[in-house]
């Protein structure tokens, strides 16, 4: 009589194993930036790869500095931000194991169609920004340690210029994201850095405009980042490194530059495996 209750507690664990592990391989956590959600692109491509794999993808948009700290504690399977500085130091301390380029656009000023500070004449991201100086236009900055507000500081920087040095009252910092800092700019009548695909997404564009846009300098890579195994050996790293191979491969990327924002290409792909 034991041997057959011990035979049918085996069994029912037996058959509660696989499903446990199934469940286990078929979601992951993706750290994200923001400009990556606001597009739309997991919307885009999540669902395609879903049907293929049937791993869901469950997405947690911060700014890439709060995602990589996230993900530094093992919160998360996988990362795509676009700070390359970053990213790379991140993997240098063990965190992650290896970067990916996925795809790209630029980053662009908008302001008030106005345009105080003539930035349409401007003749490069340097000129531009000592525009906005020079008349001491109103400046939102994201303020957030993200990849957006890592990219203006070092356009600042190229100027020998740092927030703190800049005269108070017209650069405002707001420790939002784009969206929000958007909507900020856009009531305050002041410029602002942003990517281009959130502009495109953005629906309270009132009497704002892209002002500047074209420079090299203003490129803006998205790179993807698997979590290291031995420091995060929780995360999903297989069902990462399929979503990882999926985005990289020839299909993923197609599907990729087919999204668009009122006829407008949201991201260039351009994986490599470096």
């Amino acid at each position: 009589m034991r041997v057959g209750v011990l035979a049918a507690i085996t069994a029912v664990i037996s058959a509660m194993l696989p499903v446990a592990v199934a469940w286990a391989d078929d979601a992951i956590i993706v750290q994200s930036t923001t400009s990556t959600q606001n597009a739309g692109f997991y919307r885009h491509v999540t669902p395609a790869f879903t049907a293929e794999t049937g791993i869901t993808v469950k997405v947690v948009a911060v700014g890439t500095g709060q995602a990589l700290k996230n993900a530094s504690r093992c919160d998360g399977d996988l990362l795509i931000v676009h700070s390359r500085a970053a990213e790379d130091a991140f993997i240098a301390a063990g965190y992650g194991s290896a970067r990916h380029d996925l795809m790209y656009n630029d980053f662009i000023i908008v302001g008030p169609q106005t345009d105080p500070a003539d930035l349409r004449n401007a003749g490069d991201v340097q000129d531009a920004l000592r525009r906005i100086v020079r008349r001491k236009s109103n400046f939102a900055s994201r303020g957030d340690d993200s990849g957006t507000h890592k990219k203006e500081l070092a356009l600042w920087q190229m100027l020998d210029l740092s927030p703190e040095a800049l005269p108070s009252g017209w650069y405002r910092e707001t420790g939002s994201g784009m969206g929000a800092t958007l909507n900020f700019a856009v009531q305050s009548d002041s410029y602002t850095i942003t990517d281009r695909a959130t502009w495109l997404a953005f629906a309270n564009k009132f009497r704002h405009r892209i002002l500047f846009e074209g420079d090299p300098d203003l490129f803006n890579q998205y790179g993807i980042v698997t979590i290291d195994q031995a420091h995060c050996p929780s995360a999903n790293h297989a069902a990462a490194a399929r979503f990882t191979d999926w985005l990289l491969a020839p299909d993923g990327q197609e599907l990729i530059g087919t999204l668009q924002r009122r006829g407008e290409q949201l991201f260039v792909p351009n994986a490599s495996r470096r």
